[in-house]
C-alpha cells in the first residue's frame, strides 16, 4: 500500500488537469479551495463582496487538500495559484517546501486580530481563516434517544451501521486523537484509544463513506458517521432535521483551515489584498453566519445565533482538546499503520 506521501504525489497530475481553464487566463486573482457547498457559499459572502471594488478573482476547486497539494507541486515553477485555503496539516507540508509563503507578523497586522490558536496554526506561513470541529453524525429518524458521545457507534444494535473514516483521512486522525485524549488526558496515546476504536470498528459498513456520511444517513444505508461541523449543520437545515448533530461528551478538536498566499504568486498584490479581506472581521462574520465555521478573527461580531452552532460557543470551548497539527504530522504514519494492523482489521468480514 502507498504511504499518505506517496499518494499525495501521485494525485498531482490529476489535480492539475482539474483547474479549469478560465482559472488560467491573466488578469485575475486566482482562489484555489474546496468545492460543492463552500465554493457556493464562500463565493457568495467573502468572494463577491471583494470583486465588488473592482479586484476579479477567479475560484478554482481544488478537490481535497491532498489534490491542492499536488497542484501546488506540479506548477511550482510556473504557479497559477495566487491564494490556496486548505486544511492545516497540507499547508504544514506546503509551507515546508516553499510552496507558500512565509507570513511574518511586522508585515501583517491583522494577525494581531487573530486567535492565538489560528496564528500558531499556520507556523510561519498562512494563517488558520475558519475553525470548523469534529462531530458525530446519526440519523435522527431511526436512532433514538439522540446520543450524545462517541461510543454510540459502537453499541451492538448499530452492527453494520456505521461510516467510521480511517486514516490518512484527517477524520481518522482526529477521532483517534480524541478517543486518546478521553481515556488517557494525552491525545497522543493511541494505544489508550485502540479499544473504543476497535469496539466502533466492529459495527463499520465503510471506512471509507462515499459520497460521504451525510448522503449515506440521508439515503438509508447509515445510522452513524463522523464528520465535520460545518457541513452537517448544512445538512442538517437541509434534511429538515434529519441529519442530527452531535459535539461528543470525549471531546472535539478544531480542524483549521489555513489560507496561503502562493510563492512566486503572479497576481500578488492582489492575493495580499484579497489575504487580509478573508481574514477580517467582516468576511469572518458573513462566513459564519452562513456556513458555521468558526470565526479565526477574535474582533468579529458573529451572532448568538450562528455562534451557537460553532465550537466557539462557551458551552463548548472545554470540549475542544489541546492538539499540535505539527505533531500530528510526525504521528500520522504511525498511526496509518496501526489502524490498518489493529482497528480496520477488528470490522467484520
Amino acid at each position: 500500500m502507498l504511504s499518505w506521501k506517496s499518494a499525495l504525489f501521485g494525485m498531482a497530475g490529476l489535480a492539475a488537469s482539474a483547474l479549469p481553464a478560465a482559472a488560467q487566463q491573466s488578469g485575475a486573482m486566482t482562489l484555489m479551495s474546496y468545492a460543492g457547498i463552500f465554493r457556493e457559499n464562500y463565493t457568495d459572502v467573502v468572494v463577491r463582496p471583494f470583486q465588488a471594488g473592482g479586484a476579479p478573482v477567479q475560484y478554482a476547486e481544488g478537490g481535497t487538500s491532498a489534490q491542492m497539494l499536488g497542484m501546488l507541486r506540479a506548477q511550482k515553477a510556473d504557479p497559477q495559484i495566487d491564494v490556496v485555503i486548505m486544511d492545516v496539516t497540507t499547508a504544514a507540508l506546503a509551507c515546508a517546501e516553499g510552496l507558500v509563503e512565509k507570513m511574518p507578523a511586522a508585515s501583517w497586522p491583522i494577525l494581531g486580530q487573530l486567535d492565538p490558536q489560528a496564528r500558531a496554526a499556520g507556523g510561519e506561513c498562512g494563517p488558520g481563516v475558519m475553525f470548523d470541529h469534529m462531530v458525530m453524525v446519526y440519523d435522527s429518524q431511526a436512532v433514538k434517544p439522540a446520543p450524545t458521545r462517541f461510543s454510540a457507534m459502537a453499541d451492538a444494535a448499530q452492527r453494520g451501521a456505521v461510516g467510521f473514516a480511517a486514516p490518512p483521512n484527517i477524520q481518522g486522525l482526529a477521532v483517534t486523537a480524541i478517543l486518546a485524549h478521553a481515556a488517557a488526558q494525552d491525545w497522543r496515546n493511541i494505544g489508550a484509544a485502540l479499544p473504543a476504536l476497535k469496539a466502533i470498528a466492529a459495527n463499520t459498513q465503510s471506512f471509507d463513506p462515499k459520497p460521504d456520511g451525510y448522503t449515506m444517513i440521508l439515503n438509508g444505508q447509515l445510522r452513524f458517521a463522523t464528520g465535520w461541523n460545518a457541513r452537517a449543520q448544512l445538512y442538517r437545515d437541509q434534511s429538515q432535521g434529519r441529519i442530527g448533530v452531535v459535539l461528543p461528551d470525549e471531546g472535539t478538536i478544531f480542524q483549521i483551515n489555513t489560507i496561503n498566499i502562493v510563492a512566486n504568486a503572479k497576481n500578488r498584490e492582489r492575493a495580499v489584498a484579497f489575504t487580509n479581506h478573508a481574514l477580517s472581521a467582516a468576511a469572518q462574520k458573513a462566513f459564519t453566519e452562513r456556513m458555521f465555521y468558526g470565526p479565526t478573527n477574535t474582533t468579529a461580531q458573529v451572532s448568538p445565533e450562528a455562534m451557537q452552532r460553532t465550537a466557539l460557543a462557551p458551552e463548548f470551548r472545554s470540549r475542544v482538546i489541546p492538539l499540535d497539527w505539527e505533531e500530528m504530522l510526525k504521528l500520522r504514519d504511525t498511526w496509518n499503520q496501526r489502524w490498518r494492523r489493529e482497528v480496520i482489521s477488528a470490522a467484520p468480514r
